[in-house]
């Protein structure tokens, strides 16, 4: 069944490629969510970044009403924004949080997150092969 998708990156993703290479991998996110849609063909991988958090909160409660699923990737709004937690919570589409890294093997502000509670499930540390991840399990949520 085709599912449509939002994919939303916070701060500093829109650098991927240059940003930390060790930590964050060299390729950029739109040569990754080619080869992602390329993936998955039959679903509608839509892609939203902003460093602004509003815009996260407002490209949320769009998608939240519309798509089958949220992946939200937060960046460094993982571990501050209850405003975050709280959009998430008021939609009706789940919610995936993802991590490039693995947050819990780096500074300790990064190990507590403020949207992990509001979330279906959490994925961390497989690189940007955590999107994927998280696509196939929006794929297998119980409608």
């Amino acid at each position: 069944m085709k599912k449509k998708i939002q994919i939303i990156n916070g701060p500093n993703l829109n650098l991927l490629g240059k940003r930390e290479p060790a930590v964050y991998g060299s390729q950029d996110f739109d040569a990754y969510l080619e080869r992602l849609r390329s993936l998955f063909p039959g679903d509608d991988l839509r892609y939203f970044q902003s460093n602004s958090e509003g815009a996260l909160i407002d490209m949320i409660h769009e998608a939240g009403f519309a798509a089958d699923g949220i992946i939200l990737n937060a960046g460094a709004y993982t571990h501050t924004s209850v405003a975050l937690h709280d959009a998430i919570k008021a939609v009706d589409a789940p919610v995936i949080e993802v991590h490039i890294s693995n947050v819990h093997a780096r500074e300790e502000f990064r190990h507590r997150s403020m949207i992990s509670a509001a979330c279906k499930g959490v994925i961390a540390g497989f690189g940007l092969d955590s999107y994927r991840l998280a696509v196939e399990a929006l794929k297998n949520v119980e409608e």
